[in-house]
């Protein structure tokens, strides 16, 4: 039962592949679904979700970890949406969050920039010269994010089992070549696959519990322990606080035990590194 994320630019003709593809396989296709669900089950604001996803952090954004929480937020909610199988996800950051699920093919749709120019001028009923501005910007502004939040650009082939260009290309054939793809043994739902999932999903479910306590915050989840560290100064000093949010993980389904791996000091041992900034 496989799943496909597609990465693309705007008026890419991505949109278009990946619902034509749904329709023919009779999978459920989704974009910004997601971000309506993280929102719902997280109470936060459309506007400030979508903006950690597409904008690039300020450096002041960097310095305090302004959007850990947001992309910490949607990372749990497609995760989750996504264990559902038989999905193909086009909106933002699939090909970051799901690199490392092996039975999910990661694609990258890309077009000439003349035909971007001219369905952004059809569509907005702008000049020519405005809309290659707004889409350079766009582009110019995933790749910033990308590299900034992730350390790796958008447009690195690497991320990505296939990418198609639509030119020579036409939509249909990409939905072909697709759909033939995923009809590799590569793609398909392995016990092994499931089980990485089900851990991001848990590990992703946790760091969205403790984002806020913690922004830095790492988490992993194996085999049923959750792995806990780069932990904020309240987690490494307050042996209370500590205690109550080992209890508060294990109540996620599956998690059999927690292990902090940084020592409990006092608070007079924690040395701020920020201290003389």
């Amino acid at each position: 039962m496989p799943i496909v994320t597609i990465s693309r630019g705007s008026y890419s003709r991505g949109k278009e592949v990946a619902e034509k593809l749904a329709a023919k396989m009779q999978y459920e296709c989704v974009s910004r679904d997601i971000i309506l669900e993280a929102c719902s089950e997280f109470n936060i604001p459309e506007i400030k979700l979508v903006r950690a996803l597409h904008d690039a952090p300020s450096v002041l954004e960097r310095f305090q970890h302004g959007k850990e929480r947001y992309l910490s937020y949607y990372r749990y909610a497609l995760l989750k949406h996504l264990q559902r199988d038989n999905v193909i996800y086009h909106g933002l950051a699939g090909h970051f969050i799901l690199s490392d699920i092996p039975h999910i093919l990661k694609v990258r749709i890309t077009a000439n920039m003349d035909d971007r120019v001219q369905e952004e001028m059809k569509r907005e009923n702008i000049s020519a010269e405005k809309a290659l501005f707004i889409l350079k910007k766009d582009d110019d502004e995933r790749r910033r994010w990308g590299l900034q939040v992730h350390g790796t650009d958008t447009w690195d082939s690497r991320l990505y089992d296939l990418v198609l260009h639509i030119g020579n290309l036409t939509v249909n054939d990409a939905v072909e070549i697709l759909e033939q793809t995923l009809q590799k043994p590569a793609f398909q739902t392995t016990p092994e696959s499931k089980q990485i999932m089900e851990d991001m999903i848990k590990s992703s479910q946790i760091h969205s519990m403790l984002v806020d306590l913690s922004p830095g915050i790492k988490v992993v989840v194996r085999q049923g322990v959750a792995f806990i560290s780069n932990v904020g100064k309240e987690l490494k000093t307050d042996s209370t606080l500590r205690d109550t949010m080992e209890k508060n993980v294990r109540t996620v389904e599956g998690i059999t035990s927690v292990v902090i791996q940084e020592p409990l000091m006092s608070k007079s041992a924690y040395i701020n590194p920020y201290h003389n900034i």
